[in-house]
């Protein structure tokens, strides 16, 4: 399985932006996808996940109510819309795949085994 993120760019503080994330591959094995992000001298931090067949979303309390997660069941997909950003919203932004069994703590990296490359996210002030 392969995961390929697309979206990323420059957008001015206060704009918008729409993060894809597509899940390519003959098998779907995901039970949650989530969005992490890393700034330059930073560490990965957990952004938002989304459980794949319910649709239940959880998010980290620097995007909450900024930040949207959101998935296209039947295309594979999950989006990441993001509202008034902010100078300190700049990142690469990853996608993540956890498979069924991997853990409960779905904010932390290890939980998950599959991820994109990557999209970087600019935003100016």
């Amino acid at each position: 399985v392969y995961l390929l993120e697309s979206g990323g760019g420059l957008v001015q503080t206060g704009g918008s932006l729409r993060l894809s994330c597509a899940a390519s591959g003959r098998d779907f094995p995901f039970s949650n996808m989530a969005w992490f992000r890393q700034a330059p001298g930073k560490e990965r931090e957990f952004v938002a996940d989304i459980s794949w067949s319910g649709g239940s979303t959880f998010y980290a309390d620097s995007v909450k109510d900024r930040f949207t997660i959101s998935r296209d069941y039947f295309k594979n997909t999950v989006f990441l819309h993001m509202r008034s950003l902010k100078v300190e919203d700049a990142a690469v932004y990853y996608c993540a795949g956890k498979v069924p069994d991997a853990g409960s703590t779905n904010y932390q990296a290890a939980t998950y085994s599959y991820w994109g490359q990557g999209t970087e996210v600019t935003v100016s002030s």
